[in-house]
């Protein structure tokens, strides 16, 4: 079920019992991928993120009829409790009166699917209205800060920061969860001290991502982070993690540490997400994940057609997706790390063969070198710091001393 040489060293009871549960709630929302569903309202957005492969002017934005033909889609396709994020683009300019009328048509509607919600925004249009609304329903929300406001509107447009924060302001005075992705390109990874001390200071939690190049761009290389890079930065994340976990939160540390001690991917990166996550955008098309969306050749079907699972299996976007798992199967079964990697996002494993135009699989995830380095690093220590703990103790877990530096183990059996 767990890492045999972790699990096995460890004798109190009541550590085992910990454990379990843990590993059951993660079951329960994380370690066996989720039915996840994004609606993407519309790909305008109205911020100028310089590396941003997300956003088109003119991109129409969904009405509620595609909503309502998601619910029909939706009552009979699977059993599974559903999440819905309400992605982009930017989601709210689909407006107050689009969410008034579809989340509780989401929420009632398919009520037997227990629905919860998430949303990711940049907040510039956010109003007490929305935000009051959000907290009815208990959304969290997901928004963008790249670090301090120079920085951050040097990659992601002047006036973006100030804009953001204010809408932070309006969803915190609602008791909204507001969480931050920091993107790392190959300008800001010089700064990344800077970077997290900014988050850290204004306690702010934080979720980062890499740049990457894109499907859609000319120049996908321009803002790009380099393996080695990520890999390193992800390293020196996980010691300013364990210094200052009371403070902060690192969501790519708490998952990268569960997986190695699952032994189970417990995010989208690192599972086989294919027939698990879908994206419906503007009008009803079913991609595989919000990154294809507005991509013709990666339309799966249409919402309004009500189609099943073999239906949807038929479509070529599926059976290139599909393709990447079988290459991983191949090429990387002797990895220590395929079971909770699975070579990780399968678009970015993706290139355009130069002659046919065509998306293609030849290769894993670019950053496989970062996620070999982060993966490594955690079970160099947590294999350690068992042997180091003998038959007591595990370090970081009952130590209540604030003195005591923590231990890889403390972020394995965070609870989530």
């Amino acid at each position: 079920m767990c890492n045999g040489y972790i699990f096995h060293r460890i004798s109190s009871e009541n550590t085992k019992l910990l454990i379990v549960q843990d590993i059951k709630k993660t079951e329960a929302g994380e370690l066996f991928m989720a039915f996840h569903v994004m609606l993407v309202p519309t790909l305008g957005c109205p911020s100028d993120c310089k590396y941003c492969w997300s956003s088109e002017e003119g991109s129409p934005v969904m009405g509620v009829d595609i909503i309502k033909e998601t619910v029909e889609w939706l009552k009979n396709f699977r059993e599974e409790p559903v999440t819905f994020t309400f992605h982009g683009g930017e989601p709210l300019l689909a407006g107050y009166d689009f969410f008034l009328e579809a989340l509780p048509l989401l929420a009632n509607e398919l009520s037997h699917l227990k629905p919860a919600f998430a949303l990711q925004t940049n907040l510039w249009n956010m109003t007490p209205e929305l935000a009051r609304l959000f907290k009815e329903y208990n959304i969290p929300l997901g928004s963008s800060l790249d670090g301090p406001e120079e920085l951050n509107d040097l990659q992601r447009g002047k006036g973006y920061y100030q804009r953001t924060m204010k809408g932070y302001e309006i969803a915190r005075e609602e008791d909204l969860q507001v969480s931050f992705i920091s993107t790392f390109t190959s300008y800001s990874i010089q700064y990344k001290e800077d970077i997290f001390n900014f988050f850290l200071e204004n306690g702010l939690n934080l979720k980062l991502h890499p740049a990457l190049p894109s499907l859609r761009d000319e120049n996908p290389e321009k803002w790009a982070l380099f393996p080695e890079e990520y890999g390193e930065l992800l390293i020196y994340l996980l010691d300013q993690y364990l210094e200052h976990m009371d403070e902060i939160e690192l969501k790519n540390i708490d998952h990268l540490c569960k997986c190695v001690f699952i032994r189970r991917g417990v995010v989208c990166t690192f599972v086989d997400c294919m027939g698990d996550t879908f994206a419906v955008g503007p009008d009803g098309s079913i991609y595989p994940c919000y990154r294809f969306v507005g991509m013709p050749e990666y339309v799966m079907g249409n919402v309004q057609d009500h189609p099943s699972m073999d239906d949807l299996a038929q479509s070529d976007a599926w059976k290139l997706l599909h393709d990447f798992k079988d290459y991983v199967d191949t090429e990387c079964k002797k990895c220590s790390y395929i079971k909770f990697c699975r070579g990780g996002c399968p678009y970015n494993a993706l290139s355009i063969n130069e002659k046919t135009g065509k998306a293609e699989i030849n290769g894993v995830d670019p950053h496989c070198t970062a996620y070999k380095m982060i993966f490594k690093e955690i079970t160099k220590r947590a294999t350690k710091e068992m042997l180091g703990s003998g038959m007591g103790m595990i370090p970081g877990v009952s130590d209540n001393n604030p003195q005591t530096k923590r231990g890889i183990m403390s972020i394995m059996l965070k609870q989530s």
